[in-house]
């Protein structure tokens, strides 16, 4: 890697790439979501006058090929490229092909599998630097050195080979960050439960208390929750639907209704603007209430993905979950009381799971009655808790990071096969899809959003 310099009025060329991803937990209910981390990133070095664009291949469906001649087309001088555990392999070769058209181009990589696991990705010949962390001041640092060919050593929040630089401080003020930058991505590429709405991602926090051992997203972004304003995030909703045609945000928080005022104070916002959006969230189960769901509906919220996990207590508990089954129960119910739709997401095969644990967690989950769910196979992600533990005991049966995808089994547990585990899945995701009356309530109320699901579920797990 070669430092480049540019003259003071020629900025250098950043390109931000999402790499053709195949497999992610949210295919399973039709989810393609706008890659938000390097969304916020380029909108930083927009900002402070950077030539920036962003390649999502994965939601554009591109090609090896397609994507090779984008990158002709620009020839950048750093590009920064996205990876989860699952996609490092697309990661890797996304950077080999933009050395192949361009050896003198730094190639960044960054995100959770290159933030705990910088040593593997450095030892390739096609990556120079790993941004691990919060990556949107880092990113803007690392690219201000690179073009006055400065001293990257001095860029807090990176690794280079043979060497790691001082942790960056997590960002506090997170009302002082601009708004994803949009209008670099193909927005119309992305959809919810299979619809082409105007769909869009949002988040009004980062960090997580609670620290369940199996979670990547707070292992990166640390216990501590810092929150941005009500006015700020409804001020981004606002842009959305207004300048986007946005008719659906997510919020991707790891939990969006962890704090009471905060909720109700977006939702007094968005009603104080008589903004009409409907928009879905992430919910604890034990952070709940029938007050609360009443506002929120009112605002337009219409869809809860919430974290069942198991149905045994002491499975709940190993996890540092800190929720029991009955208040799983009373969620689920209240969310039906006031008719917001629910994603149920599920974990099989934890390494004290048996067939007779798995199944009745199966069982809990049909009476439950969910309109979605999600039955994915444990997967110890690097950073996390579960990984350390899973690791030290010799648990993991799988090293190939391509299966790491919630749908392929890596774990055996104490009386279920890797084969065995795959067959219970399939029969879990079978057994409530497929049930007839299921199928009449939610044709009812979905119509051909439920058929695209269903059959995009049973071709997943097969």
């Amino acid at each position: 890697m070669k430092n480049q310099k540019n003259s003071e009025n020629d900025k250098m060329k950043v390109t931000f790439i999402n790499p053709p991803q195949t497999n992610s937990k949210y295919k399973f209910i039709g989810v393609v979501a706008p890659p938000l981390g390097i969304s916020y990133m380029a909108a930083v070095l927009e900002e402070n006058g950077y030539d920036v664009n962003i390649i999502d291949a994965s939601a554009l469906e591109m090609t090896w090929d397609d994507l090779e001649e984008s990158l002709k087309e620009r020839v950048p001088s750093v590009v920064a490229i996205t990876a989860l555990t699952p996609t490092i392999q697309q990661a890797n070769k996304t950077a080999q092909v933009v050395k192949k058209i361009s050896p003198e181009t730094t190639v960044v990589m960054g995100g959770y599998h290159p933030t705990f696991n910088y040593q593997e990705v450095l030892k390739t010949d096609y990556v120079d630097v790993v941004v691990m962390g919060e990556g949107e001041y880092t990113m803007l640092e690392l690219v201000q050195t690179l073009e006055k060919g400065g001293d990257l050593s001095q860029v807090r929040g990176i690794a280079l080979e043979g060497q790691v630089n001082p942790p960056r401080p997590l960002i506090t003020d997170m009302d002082s960050l601009p708004f994803p930058a949009r209008h670099l991505l193909p927005m119309d590429h992305y959809k919810m439960l299979n619809m082409k709405t105007g769909m869009a991602t949002m988040i009004t926090s980062r960090g997580c208390p609670m620290q369940c051992s199996f979670c990547a997203s707070a292992a990166l972004h640390g216990p501590k929750l810092r929150l941005r304003s009500p006015e700020n995030v409804v001020d981004e909703m606002d842009h959305l639907v207004r300048d986007h045609d946005v008719g659906i945000i997510a919020f991707m928080d790891d939990t969006f209704t962890l704090n009471h005022r905060m909720v109700e104070a977006i939702c007094d916002e968005i009603h104080k603007r008589e903004l009409e959006v409907f928009w879905g969230c992430t919910a604890r189960v034990d952070t709940l209430s029938d007050d609360l769901l009443e506002k929120m509906r009112e605002a337009g919220c219409i869809t809860l993905f919430m974290g069942v996990e198991s149905a045994d207590q002491q499975m709940l508990d190993s996890t540092n979950k800190n929720i029991t089954v009955e208040k799983v129960r009373h969620a689920f119910q209240l969310s039906k009381k006031h008719k917001i739709r629910t994603i149920a997401s599920v974990v099989l095969g934890m390494p004290g799971d048996t067939k007779e644990s798995i199944k009745r967690t199966v069982s809990f989950v049909r009476e439950l009655n969910p309109s979605y769910a999600v039955f994915s196979l444990a997967t110890p992600y690097p950073g996390t808790k579960f990984y350390k533990e899973a690791f030290e005991k010799n648990l993991i049966k799988v090293k190939d990071w391509s299966k790491y995808t919630l749908i392929s089994p890596v774990l055996d547990t104490v009386d279920c096969s890797l084969e065995e585990l795959r067959k219970l899945q399939y029969k879990a995701f079978r057994n409530f899809y497929l049930r007839p009356g299921y199928l009449l309530r939610q044709a009812w109320m979905d119509g051909p959003i439920l058929i695209k699901t269903v059959a995009g579920v049973i071709r997943e797990v097969i």
